[in-house]
Formats: structure tokens, C-alpha cells, sequence
């Protein structure tokens, strides 16, 4: 059985004086620590959160500019596009006016290389006509003969060199 003597009461008091101690220097401090440590895990906890939270945020923004700038990637390829086009199809008009203006001085040309010629051929009948003329003179003949020799020379006349032109 317990006997309860003076012993016993000096322990029950070292007890209590101890767990004071213990409570005072040993417990608190550590419940502390316990408690600022959940503390600061929450904290952590909610910060990573929180940053979770604003990656989502930026990456939804980054998407976003992201499809805005293929979008104005996409308008410019296209505007360079209609603009190519057009610029061909300008080059193509122009050099088809080129190539009519082109036709028409060199039919212009033709035409006043024809008239140079016909003129050249007209000189050269109206000296042919001379020739004929004085010969005509010099045999003096008479109104039948000098048609008859006028229609010889005519005739002799090269086809080639006139053509299809009226004289």
C-alpha cells in the first residue's frame, strides 16, 4: 500500500514544479513552433494557390494574344496576297497596253512604209510614163501604135513590185 509520508508530498510538489517547467519552457515553445509551422505550410498552401491561380490567368491572357497575333499573321499574309494579285494583274494590264501600243506603231510604221513605197512606185511610173513618152515621140507614130506601146510597157511592168495597191 502507499504510505504517505513527507517524501511524498515533497515529490508530488518536484512533480508539479517540473511540469510548470516543462510546460513553461518546453511545451509552449513548441507549441508554438508546431503552430507557426501550420502557419506557414497554410501560407505556402495558399500562395502556391494563389500563383496557380495567376498562371492560369497569364496562360489564358498568353493564349489570347497568342490567336490575336496568328489572326493579324493570317490578315497580313492575306493582305500581301491581294496585294501581290493586284500588283500581277497591273503588270499584266500594262504590259498588254505595252504590247497594243507596240501593234499599232508597228502598224503605224507598216502603214508609212507602204505609202513610202507606193510613193516611190508612183515616182518611178511617172519616170517610166517619160520614158515611154519620149520613146513615143521618137518613133512619132500613130494614135494606135503609141496605145499599143503604152499598154506593152504597163504590162511589162513587175506585179510584185506594185502589189495590190491602186496606183
Amino acid at each position: 500500500m502507499i504510505t504517505l509520508n513527507s517524501t511524498f508530498f515533497v515529490q508530488i510538489i518536484n512533480f508539479l514544479i517540473l511540469v510548470a517547467l516543462l510546460r513553461a519552457f518546453c511545451y509552449k515553445p513548441v507549441v508554438r513552433m508546431i503552430h507557426a509551422r501550420q502557419d506557414k505550410i497554410a501560407e505556402s498552401l495558399q500562395k502556391a494557390d494563389d500563383d496557380a491561380a495567376e498562371a492560369d490567368k497569364l496562360l489564358a491572357e498568353y493564349k489570347v494574344k497568342l490567336a490575336e497575333a496568328q489572326q493579324k499573321a493570317e490578315e497580313i499574309v492575306a493582305n500581301a496576297e491581294k496585294r501581290a494579285a493586284s500588283e500581277r494583274e497591273e503588270s499584266v494590264k500594262r504590259t498588254r497596253e505595252e504590247i497594243v501600243q507596240m501593234k499599232k506603231a508597228a502598224e503605224a510604221e507598216i502603214n508609212r512604209d507602204r505609202e513610202r513605197a507606193v510613193e516611190q512606185l508612183r515616182a518611178q511610173m511617172v519616170a517610166l510614163s517619160m520614158a515611154a513618152a519620149s520613146k513615143i515621140i521618137e518613133k512619132n507614130m500613130d494614135a494606135a501604135d503609141n496605145e499599143q506601146i503604152i499598154n506593152e510597157f504597163v504590162n511589162k511592168l513587175d506585179r510584185d513590185k506594185i502589189g495590190d495597191l491602186s496606183c
